[in-house]
C-alpha cells in the first residue's frame, strides 16, 4: 500500500532504525525526518501525510504536548521508550505504540494495523460492503475466524478489545474505533467500551442493554444514535 508518512524523533538511530524498517518491508514513502516538534509543525503546514511516527520523549515540545498541536484527524504512531503513556496516546487518533527497541516483528505488527486501517477507511469511503459473515482476529499467537453471527459484544480495555461470543472470549490487539469501522450496521456503539450486537440485546432498561446476561451502560454522546437504530426496529 502506498502511504506517506514522516518520522519525529531526537534521536538519529531511532529516526535510522525506522526508515530501514519501513524501506524493507513496506510501499511507505518517508517525505521527511524532523528532528524535534517545532521541525515537524513547520513541515506540516505545508505537507500532507497519511500518519506519522512520533516519539515521546522530546525537548522543546514532547510528543504528547506536540499531538495536542495536530488537526485532531492527523493519524499518529507513537515510537517511545516509555510504555507508561500508552493510555495517554489512545485520546490522539493513535493507530498504534511502539515501544522501543522497536524490533522486526514488531514492527510487521504495526504495518499490518497501519494499513488495515487505511484499507478501510478507503472500502468506507467507496462505499463497499465489508464481508457479512465472518472476519480474521488475532488473539496472542493464533489468528482465528469468527462468525460475526456468534458475536454478542465488543468491550474496549485500554488498547485491547475484548471480542465475546457464546463460547468463548478473544482479547484482540486493536482500537475500538478500528473494530467499529470495520462492522456493519447490525452492530452498533453504544459507550466508549461497548459495542453491541443489536440482534443480541434481550431487553433495554434503565439506561443500560442487556446481551447475554451482560448489563452495559448506554453512554450519552451515543445515545441518540442507538435509540434511532432501535426506533427503525420498533413497531
Amino acid at each position: 500500500m502506498n502511504l506517506n508518512c514522516i518520522i519525529i524523533d531526537d534521536e538519529p538511530n531511532a529516526v535510522n532504525l525506522l526508515e530501514m524498517l519501513i524501506s524493507q518491508s513496506t510501499e511507505w514513502r518517508v517525505l521527511a525526518k524532523c528532528y524535534n516538534g517545532l521541525e515537524a509543525l513547520e513541515f506540516l503546514k505545508t505537507h500532507k501525510v497519511d500518519f506519522i511516527f512520533l516519539d515521546i520523549n522530546m525537548p522543546l515540545l514532547s510528543g504528547i504536548d506536540l499531538a495536542g498541536l495536530l488537526p485532531a484527524q492527523t493519524k499518529i504512531i507513537f515510537t517511545t521508550a516509555y510504555s507508561e503513556y500508552a493510555a495517554e496516546s489512545y485520546t490522539f487518533q493513535t493507530i498504534d505504540y511502539l515501544v522501543k527497541p522497536i524490533t522486526l516483528k514488531r514492527f510487521l505488527g504495526a504495518v499490518q494495523k497501519i494499513e488495515s486501517y487505511f484499507h478501510a477507511s478507503e472500502t468506507k469511503q467507496s462505499g463497499q460492503i465489508p464481508s457479512a459473515e465472518y472476519f480474521f482476529v488475532k488473539s496472542g499467537k493464533v489468528i482465528r475466524k469468527i462468525l460475526l453471527k456468534d458475536i454478542f459484544y465488543f468491550e474496549g480495555e485500554k488498547e485491547y478489545v475484548r471480542l465475546v461470543t457464546a463460547q468463548e472470549q478473544l482479547l484482540v490487539y486493536r482500537r475500538m474505533k478500528d473494530i467499529e469501522e470495520q462492522l456493519l450496521t447490525e452492530f452498533v456503539r453504544i459507550h466508549n467500551s461497548y459495542i453491541v450486537k443489536i440482534s443480541a440485546i434481550t431487553k433495554i432498561e434503565d439506561n443500560h442493554v442487556f446481551v447475554a446476561d451482560k448489563r452495559i451502560p448506554i453512554g450519552e454522546k451515543f445515545k441518540n444514535d442507538f435509540l434511532k437504530s432501535i426506533d427503525r426496529r420498533k413497531f
